[in-house]
């Protein structure tokens, strides 16, 4: 995939800030510190297009960039950041479950696992979390340039072994770093895998009125919960 554009759009605070839901969109969330907005910078292949800050928990709004004009990458607050107050802590951590759970042009989540560490509890509870509320999602390796291939792998190992049991099937898994530029082009292959299969869909949809347009209302949340159920599958790991 080339990308000749990449240029931020908003910060919103909540769901309703967010802009339209016309393009599809891919989440990148993590722990704190975990290298998320470098990451966003090296996929990009633009410096500074995230704000990268030393300071763990600076992202506290969720940041949407579009690229190439026909989709969007949105950097979302790490969890479990150290700094700040516990009431802004709560506010974005409800803000970032409402993102993911009714967001439906939200393709794919890249949840960013510090593969320099054992296996995190709250890194484990997100990704739980992920799936019991059916959000798509791959798993992705940061910071695989600090730590050596061996007690890489044994942290990957050791990560997958704790989540094992909840899949028939594992969820996608990838390395990466964005200093060395590793991985760079596996995960924007996810990326574009994505946006061919929506193509493909869309061509193949009866361009006939819509066949919902006399039923019933839906309440908010049983929409979303119909318009998950048409995000892309490739990624779903249930």
């Amino acid at each position: 995939m080339d990308i000749s554009s990449a240029i931020f759009d908003r910060s919103a605070s909540d769901l309703d800030s967010c802009p339209d839901e016309s393009l599809p969109e891919f989440a990148f969330i993590g722990r704190s510190n975990v290298g998320k907005s470098s990451l966003l910078n090296t996929l990009a292949g633009k410096a500074g297009l995230a704000r990268v800050s030393p300071t763990p928990g600076f992202t506290k709004l969720i940041n949407i960039f579009t690229v190439n004009k026909n989709w969007r990458l949105v950097d979302l607050p790490g969890y479990g950041f150290a700094s700040g107050a516990r009431k802004d802590s709560a506010k974005f951590n409800k803000a970032v479950a409402n993102y993911l759970k009714h967001r439906t042009n939200l393709c794919s989540v890249f949840a960013l696992i510090d593969a320099t560490l054992p296996p995190q509890e709250i890194d484990i509870e997100f990704v739980g979390w992920l799936t019991s509320n059916a959000v798509p999602y791959v798993i992705v390796f940061t910071k695989m340039d600090r730590v050596s291939a061996a007690a890489a792998q044994a942290n990957i190992a050791a990560f997958t072994e704790r989540i094992a049991a909840w899949f028939e099937k594992l969820p996608p898994m990838f390395t990466c770093s964005a200093a060395t530029g590793q991985g760079r082009a596996n995960l924007l292959g996810v990326i574009d895998e994505l946006l061919k299969a929506i193509d493909a869909e869309a061509a193949q949809a009866p361009s006939a009125a819509d066949p919902t347009e006399n039923l019933p209302v839906l309440s908010v949340k049983a929409k979303a919960r119909e318009n998950r159920k048409r995000r892309p599958d490739l990624n779903r790991p249930w």
